[in-house]
């Protein structure tokens, strides 16, 4: 694949970058040269290679997965401008 003017130009738009005129030519060789590597990388062979999370072997750490009402709610409400019971009061938004 090749990026030309119009293409630079676009992807330039659409990532709200202004881009001058004189920076276009070469900005198009540097999202080819990318475009290049991208395509290098993947007629790389990667059958049996397994996903890494980290260069470094290591165990991921975690926390026991228990339900809890947090045991803040007055915390919580201190500073709310209306409550009702152990709820924000709001104004309604829908119809």
């Amino acid at each position: 694949m090749s990026v030309d003017q119009a293409t630079v130009r676009r992807i330039a738009h659409l990532a709200r970058i202004a881009v001058e005129d004189d920076e276009v030519e070469r900005l198009g060789q540097e999202l080819n040269a990318i475009l290049a590597f991208v395509e290098e990388l993947s007629g790389v062979d990667v059958e049996g290679v397994e996903p890494l999370t980290s260069v470094l072997p290591m165990q991921m750490k975690k926390r026991e997965d228990v339900v809890t009402d947090g045991g803040l709610a007055q915390d919580i409400l201190a500073n709310a401008p209306e409550r009702e019971d152990h709820y924000f009061v709001v104004p309604k938004v829908v119809e």
